[in-house]
């Protein structure tokens, strides 16, 4: 996780796109009234059984869980809400056999959705990954792959993404290698929520994991005065132009909102006298933007958020 705090803050001293201000991150903290608790849904859109079967969920939802804004309807509440509803029809429906088989059309069918999924070539083709992997080396069962990383993210986080390709969330930016790993950060920080800190979700280290970088965070940063944009930049995301994956803005809007979390965690800790984690600051990062109704996000077709 050091590689992903250390390779943000080097995009963060030399970007020209986006740049992380200082006072606006010393206003945002001052508005902060009080950090959400990490409580997972476990009456709505999640499938939760408290063993195994969840885990096994949770690993299949987090390897589906990218680019949902190029279909207006599509969301990651049908996607949760749809596999929930599919495991609870068939217990065997994410057995690793039988991820290596999903075609495009049955993904579909899994989740009641009436039309292709943006990239649907690619969702089912990590859910072969994840399949194969799984039962290559965790005999079938996402529950072994977390059990053998002995109660650490950073672990888990590490064993992910060197097992299964699908999650090497990185870039190169100026010749330097960024890691960003959001969905193999997200599983834990998933786990952690859905189990309460306890079993499969009991984490010596969890404060290692740290935000999610997608489209909503750097947004809302942007709003909030955290993070300033030059005006190329704005012109792009006002006119929903496409920004490239690994491209120099999109890469920038990620790293420096890493960059810019850890900076306000390091604040709200002076302030508080308290331990504040990361995914806690994403949590209340992401309910700000879900409640905005003028926000703007960047536009990147990309497996990885």
């Amino acid at each position: 996780m050091e590689q992903v705090r250390a390779s943000a803050a080097w995009v963060a001293s030399r970007s020209s796109h986006v740049v992380v201000d200082s006072a606006g991150i010393e206003k945002a903290v001052e508005n902060i009234q009080e950090i959400p608790r990490i409580e997972w849904d476990f009456e709505g859109i999640h499938y939760f059984d408290d063993g195994p079967l969840t885990v096994q969920y949770l690993f299949v939802l987090d390897a589906l869980n990218f680019c949902f804004w190029p279909d207006k309807d599509l969301s990651y509440d049908h996607l949760a809400s749809g596999l929930k509803e599919a495991l609870e029809n068939d217990k065997s429906v994410f057995d690793a056999d039988r991820l290596q088989k999903y075609t495009g059309p049955e993904l579909r069918e899994l989740l009641k959705w009436p039309r292709p999924l943006p990239l649907e070539d690619e969702r089912t083709r990590l859910l072969h990954e994840v399949g194969f992997e799984l039962e290559r080396n965790f005999g079938g069962k996402a529950s072994n792959l977390v059990e053998s990383c002995e109660k650490s993210a950073a672990k888990l986080v590490a064993t992910i993404t060197s097992h299964f390709p699908g999650f090497r969330d990185h870039s190169v930016y100026k010749g330097h290698q960024v890691f960003l790993y959001k969905r193999a950060q997200i599983f834990a920080a998933d786990l952690y929520g859905a189990f309460k800190g306890r079993g499969y979700g009991e984490f010596k280290d969890i404060g290692s994991i740290t935000i999610f970088a997608d489209y909503i965070v750097p947004a809302v940063l942007q709003q909030l005065g955290v993070l300033k944009y030059s005006s190329n930049l704005i012109k792009m995301i006002e006119s929903d132009c496409e920004l490239s994956s690994g491209s120099e803005e999109e890469v920038e809007l990620r790293a420096c909102s890493i960059y810019a979390v850890e900076k306000m965690r390091d604040l709200l800790r002076v302030k508080s006298g308290k331990q504040v984690l990361s995914i806690e600051l994403d949590l209340w990062l992401w309910a700000f933007g879900v409640r905005s109704t003028s926000l703007q996000h960047h536009r990147t077709l990309s497996i990885y958020y």
